[in-house]
This record gives structure tokens, sequence and C-alpha cells, in this order.
């Protein structure tokens, strides 16, 4: 696992393209990478948040299982999971930390509550718990499409736990 997510300038500006179409409701989707513990997010597929909902996000399940189909033939692994979060911080919420079942995921969190700046933010949750990862942006970096706003000064020491406690997705205050 690593303490970085190393992710393209295309697939961010993809996210956050997906994101602010998808407003109000909360956009989702995954970046698969070779399944050869290589960490590295290549092939960007933007999902159907089959909730069409501003404060929970769904896929498919039959979109879900044609994509783990998909990866499995070609030795992929889901290296990021995305979600937008509308009206909030782009923190994970109780029931994202609920739902997050892939360990070696790099969960990334959008923020489209304010139009003219895009918080980005990148997490791993395993258990429980939620450890926010620095984000690095790699390629085209004189390209500055948007207003991103990251979080460069984390470190994956900051570790929180929480407990399931119901289907809310507000964090807490």
């Amino acid at each position: 696992m690593g303490d970085v997510l190393r992710i393209r300038r295309d697939h961010v500006d993809a996210i956050v393209a997906h994101a602010r179409r998808d407003h109000p409701d909360e956009a989702c989707g995954v970046i698969a990478g070779p399944d050869d513990g290589s960490d590295t997010p290549e092939r960007y597929i933007p999902m159907v948040n089959a909730a069409r909902s501003p404060t929970f996000y769904e896929f498919d399940s039959g979109d879900l299982l044609k994509l783990y189909r998909e990866m499995a033939a070609a030795d992929e692994t889901p290296v990021v999971i995305y979600h937008s979060h509308t009206a909030t911080e782009a923190y994970p919420s109780r029931t994202d930390i609920a739902f997050a079942s892939e360990p070696f995921a790099h969960y990334v969190l959008v923020s489209t509550r304010d139009e003219h700046v895009t918080e980005f933010r990148s997490y791993r949750i395993v258990e429980g718990e939620v450890t926010e990862e620095p984000v690095q942006i790699v390629g085209d970096a004189g390209a500055e499409s948007a207003a991103i706003r990251l979080n460069p000064d984390v470190t994956p020491v900051e570790s929180y736990m929480f407990a399931n406690t119901g289907s809310d997705d507000v964090p807490d205050a």
C-alpha cells in the first residue's frame, strides 16, 4: 500500500468534470490499474450513481458485476474508487466508511459545494479506519484547468476510527 496517491492530471480533470456534471447528485466511478502491486491508476471508468441522490452514491449492481469481470479478465484491480460530496467537505461519511470494501484502493472524494473551488482528497479506508493520504498530480503540470484544492501537507499518520451509527451521509460537526 502506497503512502501517497500518484494520479495523472487527465484523471483528476475527468473526475472533477464528472462530479460537476452530475451535481447536485453525487458522481461515482473507478480508475482501474494493473493487478501487479504497482498501485498505478490507468483506466478511468465513470459509473452511474444508481441512487441518483445528492447525499448518497451507489454503483448499479449489474454495472459493478460487469466492471469486476472486465477487470478480472484484464488482470486489473480498482486502484481508485471516487465519488463526490455536493454540500459537504471531501471527507468520508459514516456510510462511505461502512461500505468501503477494497482495503488496497485509494478512496478519492471531491467536494462540489463551492462552484469555484474543488476539494480533491484521498483516503485509505480499512476495517472502519480512515487515513488521509497526500495526493500528487503527475503529468502536464502546467495545465491548471480548474481551481483544485489538495491537502499536500497531509501525512499518512493522521488516522481516525468511526463506528457506523446509521445511514446518514452528514459528517460530524
